[in-house]
Formats: C-alpha cells, sequence, structure tokens
C-alpha cells in the first residue's frame, strides 16, 4: 500500500503548492483545511505520516496531536510553522512529534524529514505488528498456564509455582514447558522479556 502524505494547514497557498510539489516527486497526497477535517476523514491503517501546520483556527496542531496519540497513535507528525515558536515546537516534539519545521523550508528539507518520517512510520508498524503477534501468542496460553506463566515473569521458582497453585513440581514443569513452547521462547529469560515487552506482568486470578 502506498504510504500517504497528509497535510493539515489553513493557508490555501501553502496547502496547494506542497500538495502538488510532494505529488511532483511520486508521493500520494491528501490535503485538509483544518485538524478538524483531518480528523473526521481519518485515516484506517494505510502507511503515511502528517504534515501538520501549528497555529490553525480551531484546534491548534498541538491539540490535534494529542488526539491523534490516541486515534493513529503509528503516523509520524511533522509539525509546520511560519511563527518560529520555539517553545510550542519543544512542547511538540516532547510529545512524540517526528520534526519541527519552519514555513516555507527548502525542498531538500522538506523531502529528507518527509522520508524520516515515512521510516519511521514502517518501523513503529513492525514493532506494533511483532507486539500484536505477542500478545495473540500469550492470550492462547490455558488458564492454568497463564497461571504458571504469571509467577514465572515475577520470577518464582517451580516449587515456590507448585505451592502457590496447590500442584506438583512435576505438573509445573510440564505446564512452563507448555508456555514455553507456546511463546516461541528457548529460556525463562526471554519469556520474561515477552511479557515485559508487552507490559503483562499481572499476578494470576
Amino acid at each position: 500500500m502506498k504510504p500517504v502524505v497528509h497535510i493539515v494547514d489553513d493557508d490555501e497557498s501553502y496547502r496547494t503548492a506542497t500538495a502538488r510539489l510532494l505529488s511532483a516527486y511520486g508521493l500520494k497526497v491528501e490535503a485538509y483545511e483544518s485538524g478538524d477535517q483531518f480528523l473526521a476523514r481519518l485515516p484506517g491503517c494505510e502507511p503515511g505520516c502528517v504534515l501538520l501546520d501549528l497555529l490553525m483556527p480551531g484546534q491548534s496542531g498541538l491539540q490535534i496531536q494529542r488526539q491523534l496519540c490516541e486515534l493513529a497513535p503509528l503516523l509520524p507528525i511533522i509539525f509546520l510553522t511560519g511563527e518560529g515558536d520555539i517553545k510550542a515546537g519543544v512542547d511538540a516534539m516532547k510529545a512524540g512529534a517526528q520534526d519541527f519545521l519552519e514555513k516555507p523550508s527548502s525542498v531538500a528539507v522538506l523531502m529528507e524529514t518527509i522520508e524520516r518520517a515515512l521510516a519511521q512510520y514502517e518501523r513503529h508498524r513492525a514493532e506494533h505488528e511483532r507486539l500484536q503477534q505477542l500478545r495473540t501468542l500469550v492470550a492462547s496460553l490455558s488458564a492454568r498456564e497463564a497461571q504458571v506463566y504469571a509467577l514465572i515473569i515475577r520470577g518464582q521458582l517451580n516449587k515456590q509455582i507448585a505451592f502457590a497453585l496447590g500442584i506438583s513440581e512435576r505438573t509445573v514443569k510440564v505446564h512452563r514447558h507448555q508456555v514455553m513452547e507456546k511463546l516461541g521462547a528457548r529460556s525463562l529469560a526471554e519469556v520474561v522479556s515477552i511479557a515485559a515487552d508487552i507490559g503483562r506482568t499481572a499476578a494470576p486470578e
């Protein structure tokens, strides 16, 4: 699927000129005159990035950014401004913006920034898919395996797990082996690493 560069800017002349420029470089472009219009037509799972004007009528770029963090967290944001507001730029970067450019930027700088943003999207997408796969594997554990898994990642030894669950150590070893098999883990350290990656460290019910 071809990536899309979303231009969100209330300045019609800049929006139109930038869209034409990027299209001439072979990029797919969608343009919006406000953040609200962009959010109303928010893309689904297609790859891309957002060129977002910092100061616009209605919701500001920073307000739109906060919503995008929830609605489309994989889309990198490149902020654009003609105001040279350093503090706003710092705030935007702290909130996860990919870059912050003053208008007008040179074609070379703009294209380089977009290329970095699209590369970042691909990295984030790949990591997101990896974590989703891990969550699916963990969800495939049986109820007892999930209990053993939850105690393993808390550093419990086999005999401690056996005591906590009221089962034999031999049974714990069987469940531990099944957990490692289902998760594709070659060691207990990998099981713990998977738990850390997906943020699941809860104790069993």
